[in-house]
């Protein structure tokens, strides 16, 4: 009998399903049938955030903490580069800017706790 899993990949959460072998293979192999989780499920640990379409706002892409602000206002960045270091589920998770830009308006300040899709920067 199958028995089903949640297993967590690199960020991306999969639903797994594994069965124990009664052949004649090796006592080390299993077979893993494995889907994608729901949607709302499977969120990159590291992650270069979209931007809004109001104003190039990069949005928290799950609930945590801000232990890091690496921008501050005026500063140019490139796609890429890190924005915020957010907490979440005792991960430390770098949202990265999805375009190059002008830091226009920094949302969170260190400790801060955010939402799932709450501001933390916009740019310009």
């Amino acid at each position: 009998m199958p028995r089903r899993f949640q297993v967590t990949v690199d960020g991306h959460t999969y639903e797994v399903e594994v069965s124990e072998l009664t052949d004649t293979r090796s006592p080390d192999a299993a077979v893993v049938k494995a889907a994608p989780a729901a949607e709302s499920m499977a969120r990159p640990a590291a992650t270069e955030t979209q931007a809004s379409a109001s104003g190039g706002t990069v949005a928290a892409p799950l609930p945590g903490v801000a232990l890091e602000v690496k921008v501050a206002v005026g500063d140019r960045v490139s796609r890429g580069d890190v924005l915020v270091i957010l907490e979440a589920m005792k991960m430390e998770n770098e949202i990265a800017a999805p375009t190059a830009g002008v830091v226009r308006t920094v949302h969170v300040v260190p400790g801060a706790s955010v939402g799932s899709g709450d501001p933390l920067v916009t740019l310009g």
